[in-house]
């Protein structure tokens, strides 16, 4: 957790360009976490940081709480919260700044904020702040300096035409109050723009000035906007753009090129970083980042660990977490967010510490019963379950129940064997292939610090039909490297794995010692174990009660076996593979057939219109008073 100063100071002293991404609180719980997705993947571009905008009261201001803690937490990002004085009496300032500084947010940008939609002129609440150096003032005197607070700046003028040398006072108001950056309004004449800046140093302002970057989209957006700031747009601009203003890809390239040169001239006049007002898009602001050249190459993008690290206020320091998590990072930052330490070093004893709930928000399967039936089709077969994870698998299905994200280079190597091993009827949720000594800079494997080695066991984790569990575990057991956990729903466990936990990935570097991220362990294994049923029976539960879909799923998850192996040999790839050898899963391609009792019990149910299914975007099942047969 670094202030936005601090960041600002060392691309200044490296002239290093940097940039960071403003999004705003969607209106929906999908839309939500729609958002969450794009802002995991436009990290990958490089902000430095990204901020969150503020609502003028009501329900999307404590979203902006509530996306603030997840994207430091469960994401990783460094944050810079909104905050402004519309409909704030000081009590709801303070709740917030309270939210901000639990989450580990310590980057505030204090408005005045614009005035509710119902109403033409702002006014202050009465119980509030009426200016925002007013707001400023608040926040360093309650929270001294924990907090870096941004204020806003104005290279036009605001809506309320205020005179630019009033705003220009206001503005130095606001930075003698406490305020460390200036982030601009969005413009588009960037001689004004650099001319403004001169005037902002003459008066004696010396915080730096981060100019906000609108890319274009399309053209009546890109005039809806330029025309709600009063911004002015270049006679160039209009005589470029207007003569394509229907065709929306000619808008964006062309749009592209005239935000770069503006940018980089920005760039060129010493100022090194750029905001830019994303709109929650991503494409327009990428564009524009490669005309600069400022996207990272993977190889100088790495990250610190196998997984982001949580910017939690107590978590900056957790650098080991269990590999059963991997693809489920935001229901593994929830479940243990109760915590009072996180490992470091590492893993410890987990039997301290209890996992939440796996019926919580947020645990269970993402996406409504309709769009999880569009996406994983309606299986009537083991066969057709089977085709579910080969799809995964090769890369044509974004994501399974257990894996919120798509398949990763990662597995290239093993790729084949995964897809041969589920077309078998092996339903693979996990997995990573053995890696001995490979450089921290390498794209795919790498992370941590530069000059180091990094290496891995082969692991895999599975759903297995009962009826060749026996013969896994046997086959398991010959080879005196391999460990396994095995359990079923009801937490019978089988495993040979000696107690405590057993790293799986680790990481040697110049100067530090050994650095071991994940493992496996037995009471997370367990604790994991309830969410990956869950997960099953939540997919099961988006069929209605009366089709084969709803009972297949329900019976892989009554009666099949959750195992994980380690092969603890890491000098070896390929070989857990060898233990299916000769192993078959039975009736893959026989069709389920729904018992009649239960088609007319389903009937019934229908006729006296009682709900069945979940309860859209977490899945939760709903309570119908019909026992699912096991």
């Amino acid at each position: 957790m670094v202030h936005i100063k601090d960041k600002l100071a060392e691309n200044e002293r490296l002239g290093r360009p940097g940039f960071s991404f403003e999004y705003y609180p969607p209106k929906t719980g999908q839309g939500v976490q729609n958002l969450y997705d794009r802002m995991d993947r436009m990290h990958a571009l490089g902000p430095q940081f990204i901020d969150i905008t503020w609502n003028a009261g009501g329900r999307l201001s404590n979203l902006t709480c509530e996306m603030v803690n997840v994207a430091q937490s469960v994401y990783g990002l460094e944050t810079c919260m909104h905050l402004t004085c519309t409909g704030m009496p000081k009590e709801k300032v303070d709740h917030a700044l309270k939210e901000a500084y639990k989450a580990g947010c310590q980057n505030i940008l204090a408005l005045r904020g614009d005035p509710p939609r119902e109403k033409e002129k702002w006014e202050a609440d009465p119980h509030g702040f009426r200016y925002a150096k007013d707001l400023v003032n608040h926040i360093r005197s309650t929270y001294g300096d924990y907090f870096d607070i941004g204020v806003a700046g104005y290279p036009e003028g605001d809506e309320d035409g205020t005179e630019p040398e009033l705003l220009l006072q206001h503005l130095k108001e606001k930075v003698d109050a406490g305020g460390t950056f200036i982030i601009t309004q969005m413009f588009y004449d960037v001689d004004a723009f650099l001319e403004w800046v001169k005037k902002v140093r003459a008066i004696g302002v010396t915080v730096p000035i981060i100019p906000g970057i609108m890319p274009i989209h399309t053209y009546q957006a890109f005039l809806r906007r330029a025309n709600w700031t009063k911004c002015r747009i270049p006679p160039k601009w209009l005589e470029l753009l207007e003569p394509v203003k229907n065709d929306d890809v000619a808008v964006r390239d062309i749009g592209r090129d005239l935000i770069v040169e503006m940018c980089q001239k920005i760039l060129d006049a010493g100022i090194y970083q750029l905001h830019f007002y994303t709109m929650n898009l991503a494409t327009a602001t990428r564009m524009v980042l490669e005309g600069l050249n400022l996207v990272p190459s993977l190889e100088n993008n790495l990250p610190p660990l196998p997984f982001r690290p949580s910017l939690g206020f107590n978590r900056k320091d957790e650098n080991v977490r269990p590999i059963f998590w991997k693809h489920r990072k935001a229901s593994y930052v929830q479940r243990t967010q109760d915590w009072d330490e996180f490992p470091n070093g590492r893993w410890g004893d987990s039997r301290s510490p209890a996992f939440g709930e796996v019926d919580a928000y947020g645990i269970g399967l993402r996406g409504t019963n309709e769009s999880n039936i569009k996406k994983y089709g309606s299986p009537t077969s083991f066969r057709d379950v089977a085709n579910t994870f080969v799809k995964y698998m090769s890369g044509s299905l974004a994501s399974l129940p257990w894996s919120d994200s798509e398949i990763t280079s990662e597995v290239n190597s093993i790729k084949q064997n995964l897809i041969d091993l589920n077309a078998r009827g092996f339903l693979t949720i996990n997995s990573q292939p053995a890696v001995n000594g490979i450089k921290s800079s390498d794209p795919v494997f790498g992370w941590g610090p530069r000059n180091g080695y990094v290496f891995q066991k082969s692991y895999i984790e599975l759903f297995v039909s009962p009826e060749v569990l026996a013969d896994l575990i046997t086959n398991i057991e010959r080879d005196p490297d391999m460990t396994y956990y095995a359990v079923d729903k009801r937490g019978t466990l089988k495993t040979n794995t000696p107690e405590g936990p057993n790293a799986v990935t680790w990481g040697v570097y110049p100067g530090k010692e050994i650095i071991q991220p994940t493992v496996v362990e037995t009471i997370s294994f367990l604790a994991w174990k309830d969410e990956a049923f869950r997960l099953g029976e939540d997919w099961a539960h988006c069929y209605d009660l009366e089709t084969p879909a709803r009972h297949l799923i329900q019976n892989i998850m009554d009666t099949w076996w959750l195992i994980n192996i380690v092969d603890n040999d890491f000098h070896r790839s390929g070989k857990l593979f060898d233990l299916f050898e000769g192993l078959e899963v039975k009736n893959l391609d026989e069709v389920l057939e729904v018992p009649q009792s239960i088609a007319e019990l389903s009937e019934k149910t229908e006729a006296l219109n009682i709900t069945n299914g979940t309860n859209g975007t977490n899945g939760a099942p709903v309570p119908n008073g019909v026992a699912t047969a096991n």
